[in-house]
C-alpha cells in the first residue's frame, strides 16, 4: 500500500482525536534520510517528534493493526505535555 501524508495525517486524527488536527498542531514528513515517518507536535516554539516506521504506518493504513502507531504517537503527546505543563 501507497502511503499518503495525508492518508496518515487522517489515521492518527481518528486513533487519536486528543493529538488535534494535521497541519495546526502536528505534520507529518517522509524522512529519506531514516525511510520513515515523522510526526512532528508542536505548540508555539516548542517541538516534539518520532519516528514512525513505514511498516507500522502501512498496516495501520490498511486498517489491520494501528497499536503500535497510536502507542508511539500518544506517548509523544504525553511527554510534549508533560514538557509545555513543566514550563507553568
Amino acid at each position: 500500500m501507497k502511503i499518503t501524508k495525508e492518508a496518515l495525517c487522517r489515521k492518527i486524527e481518528e486513533v487519536l482525536p486528543k493529538v488535534g488536527a494535521c497541519g495546526i498542531d502536528f505534520d507529518v514528513e517522509f524522512d529519506d534520510k531514516v525511510q520513515a515517518w515523522t510526526v512532528d507536535l508542536h505548540h508555539e516554539d516548542r517541538h516534539l517528534r518520532t519516528f514512525v516506521d513505514v511498516d507500522e504506518a502501512s498496516v495501520c493504513l490498511e486498517g489491520k493493526l494501528c497499536i503500535p502507531l497510536g502507542v508511539q504517537v500518544g506517548q509523544l503527546r504525553h511527554n510534549f505535555d508533560l514538557l509545555t505543563c513543566s514550563d507553568h
